[in-house]
């Protein structure tokens, strides 16, 4: 049985690949808006299995062997492009951080419901263009780790 509303729960998966280029994704709505990979929790799901169908879904990146739950969780207030996805007494989610190291750059299949284009980004550009305060401290704090800063 499907629930009415989305599950105030969720994951960020910022994927980047060994060179340090970070991918970001801009949605369908609202306009302008860029972000790492996302999604809300099914509510049978895990973490973990979220990011894992997450990636796929918004990516086609079928290799998620290397996908690291990075222990961080962020709690932030739902915007109101969103509010009435989620129950009328929910005003806040908890999100998930994973991170997935790729090889290269590569060609990312979108998910046209949800996003329109995509770029690979120096960290720096990243952290710049990403629209959310959880997504740009993410990927300041991922990259800063791999490069030591």
């Amino acid at each position: 049985m499907k629930k009415p509303y989305k599950r105030p729960v969720s994951v960020l998966v910022v994927v980047y690949a060994s060179g340090g280029e970070v991918l970001l994704l801009q949605r369908k709505s609202p306009a302008d808006f860029w972000q790492s990979v996302t999604g809300s929790l099914e509510w049978d799901e895990t973490p973990l299995q979220a990011a894992q169908r997450e990636l796929v879904e918004e990516t086609g990146i079928t290799d998620v062997s290397g996908l690291v739950d990075c222990q961080t969780q962020n709690e932030f207030p739902i915007l109101p492009a969103w509010r009435s996805r989620y129950a009328p007494d929910v005003q806040s989610n908890t999100e998930h951080v994973f991170k997935l190291e790729i090889p290269e750059t590569c060609e990312i299949t979108l998910n046209p419901q949800e996003h329109t284009e995509y770029l690979w980004l120096s960290a720096d550009e990243a952290i710049l263009k990403a629209s959310s305060v959880t997504n740009r401290e993410a990927i300041r704090h991922i990259i800063g780790i791999l490069t030591n800063q």
